[in-house]
């Protein structure tokens, strides 16, 4: 029955934006990013990305990009993809599953429109780069 179903709750998994580049000409050099903070590595972590919303008065989708990384140790980071700037205006979404054991988790994280800005930087941890995080 439903009550049977158990769902995992994830909570220590951080999707990050961070900028690349230090320099001025580099300013446009964002990525993302999965980090593991559980104290186990987390496997076959399939990563579904895509953009969506309004843009000049019309709606606008990207296409869904899938992503597989093999494993990720307790507390690293793995880079997902490289982002354009010019998708910061539209929702940034990222579906994230993976095992711990036999166990399978998933969440979805979901950067709004115009949350990734210069007052939302902060510092991301195991990165130590500038960027925008959810957890």
């Amino acid at each position: 029955m439903l009550k049977d179903i158990h769902n995992p709750v994830v909570d220590h998994i951080i999707v990050a934006v961070v900028r690349e580049g230090e320099e001025k000409e580099e300013e446009n050099k964002w990525g993302v990013y999965l980090i593991n903070l559980y104290d186990k590595k987390i496997e076959n972590v399939l990563v579904s990305s895509k953009g969506y919303g309004i843009h000049d008065g019309e709606n606008v989708k990207t296409t869904t990009l899938r992503h597989l990384i093999d494993e990720v140790l307790p507390g690293e980071a793995a880079k997902i993809e490289i982002i354009i700037k010019d998708v910061f205006g539209l929702n940034n979404e990222y579906w994230v599953s993976f095992y711990i054991g036999k166990e399978i988790y998933d969440k979805k994280y979901i950067f709004l429109p115009e949350s990734i800005r210069e007052e939302h930087l902060t510092l991301i941890p195991h990165i130590n780069k500038q960027g925008v995080m959810i957890r």
